[in-house]
């Protein structure tokens, strides 16, 4: 009764701060998306189930999507014609509130001694600001991250029962592979599962005559096929449409962002780790969420769960915490940025705030004393924390709100006139081509290299990429907001027919979206 009550707060609470998340936007030139991203996603989505085809653009098959799971659930939307902004922000809610139960329920079975507080991680993981924002992005994120969880907390029961079940294996294997078809980073956790598998975490009985190997090599063969099935397809595709097993988005991003790895890995890593925290993006002063007071519990939930591990000689706490800084590290080592609010480092804050939290209550628990301030100060820290959550949840709604703001004022305004004053056959040439690609529908040259794998090795090499443009076949030029085409659009016979004039953006010292007409 009391897991039913614990379960119900956190859903109210989530449908909450979703919704004060979209009003807040709808108040602000949205609803909308935070990313451009958003509209690639839905484009795909509705090609996908308007054709049959994975195709940005309809008839030209393309290996541009990192999450076609994703994009197969907003297409569903699509077939069941339901209003496509209200089935993506529900599929995001869902996932935020399936994330909070997957946490509760690791929760519960790493500290099963902490069941009776279950909901003070389900709360506050629906109440992070930073989750919410991505739940209402239209972005892949969230079922990446409760999909994380899940099977996290699937491999810890397994890790932890007298005899693996061939079943649980299975589904292990098979949620392990969804997890790559939503990102494809999700192979760090694969990776991480098959260490602990070989290095004997996993309790097999021994009836004698070599039964335990028999076993062992049987549910090896379980995992590896429910794991492989739903992956060899995929890379089949990729590898048929581009060349390559990984989509072509995986390559583009760091060829784009090639400049920032001139940084030591070090400095990266740091940045990384401190930002994932609740730190600032930028230095070492300010906070960006709440969770940077749990700092202190999560480095003693994490020597406790090293020293455990250690001393039982498996990796059973630990392996959480390896998935999430594994995360982070490989962030650092092949896309180091914190823009758009931290959105590729998402995945690992659920695991920083169950265990600060854990480690939060275990230091509570061994505080001495038991006069006044013993009390008070437990009730001070939480109270402390509950405030600084709602407090970041008020400032990461406003900031929705402006994403959304910036979207609609620069990305859709931009795609809306082209949509009404160009030729379906216009060949576009953009960097963002997401509301583009959904409102204006024309053919495309994308510049990031997402759905045009021939752009990537010309990214950072501005003459190279101007000279591409101008000999090509395109019609139009887009630019975008830190992405002006100076020498472009300095050409003899470039012509600016359109601007977006959003203020905002003039106000940060950015370029507004503008629409050329190429010679």
């Amino acid at each position: 009764m009391k897991k039913r009550r614990h379960l119900w707060a956190t859903a109210v609470a989530a449908l909450l701060a979703i919704s004060l998340f979209v009003a807040l936007s709808a108040t602000n030139g949205g609803p909308g998306f935070p990313l451009d991203d958003g509209w690639i996603h839905q484009t795909y989505a509705r090609n996908l189930a308007q054709t049959g085809q994975l195709a940005y653009v309809p008839g030209q098959v393309s290996a541009g999507s990192t999450a076609p799971l994703w994009t197969l659930l907003l297409a569903l939307g699509y077939l069941l014609r339901l209003p496509y902004l209200l089935w993506a922000f529900l599929l995001g809610g869902l996932c935020l509130l399936a994330t909070a139960v997957a946490a509760m329920a690791l929760w519960q079975q790493l500290w099963p001694q902490q069941h009776s507080t279950t909901w003070a991680v389900g709360l506050p993981l629906v109440l992070t600001w930073q989750l919410v924002w991505t739940a209402v992005s239209g972005m892949e994120t969230p079922l990446f991250i409760a999909l994380a969880l899940f099977i996290l907390w699937l491999y810890v029961r397994l890790a932890q029962a007298a005899q693996p079940s061939w079943a649980l294996v299975a589904l292990l294997g098979f949620s392990t592979a969804l997890l790559i078809l939503t990102r494809p980073e999700g192979l760090v956790l694969l990776m991480l599962i098959a260490v602990a598998w070989l290095s004997g975490s996993w309790k097999i009985k021994d009836r004698g005559q070599g039964t335990a190997r028999i076993a062992w090599l049987r549910l090896t063969a379980v995992f590896l096929l429910a794991t492989l099935l739903p992956l060899i397809p995929y890379f089949l595709f990729n590898y048929q449409t581009s060349g390559t097993l990984w989509p072509n988005t995986l390559y583009a991003k760091q060829a784009e962002y090639a400049a920032e790895l001139a940084r030591p890995f070090a400095a990266r890593l740091a940045q990384l780790l401190y930002f994932s925290l609740g730190g600032a993006a930028e230095g070492w002063r300010g906070m960006s969420g709440a969770q940077l007071l749990l700092l202190p519990g999560l480095l003693w939930a994490t020597w406790l769960a090293l020293r455990t591990d250690w001393q039982a000689k498996r990796l059973l706490f630990t392996l959480p915490l390896l998935w999430a800084g594994g995360h982070i590290f490989l962030y650092a080592w092949r896309l180091p940025v914190t823009y758009q609010h931290g959105r590729y480092l998402l995945a690992a804050l659920p695991i920083w705030l169950l265990y600060g939290l854990a480690g939060w209550q275990m230091l509570l628990q061994i505080m001495p004393g038991n006069g006044r301030l013993a009390r008070i100060l437990p009730l001070a820290a939480r109270l402390t924390f509950a405030l600084l959550l709602l407090f970041y949840l008020l400032l990461g709604a406003t900031a929705y709100a402006t994403d959304v703001a910036f979207i609609e004022g620069e990305m859709v305004a931009t795609a809306l006139w082209l949509a009404q004053n160009t030729h379906p056959d216009d060949l576009i040439a953009a960097h963002d081509i997401g509301a583009i690609g959904y409102f204006a529908q024309r053919p495309l040259l994308d510049l990031a290299g997402l759905i045009s794998p021939e752009i990537i090795p010309l990214l950072q090499d501005e003459a190279a990429l101007g000279a591409y443009v101008l000999n090509s076949q395109a019609r139009y030029l887009v630019s975008a907001p830190g992405w002006p085409y100076t020498q472009i659009i300095a050409t003899p016979g470039v012509q600016e027919v359109f601007t977006s004039g959003h203020a905002w953006t003039i106000a940060q010292g950015q370029n507004n979206t503008a629409v050329y007409r190429l010679p």
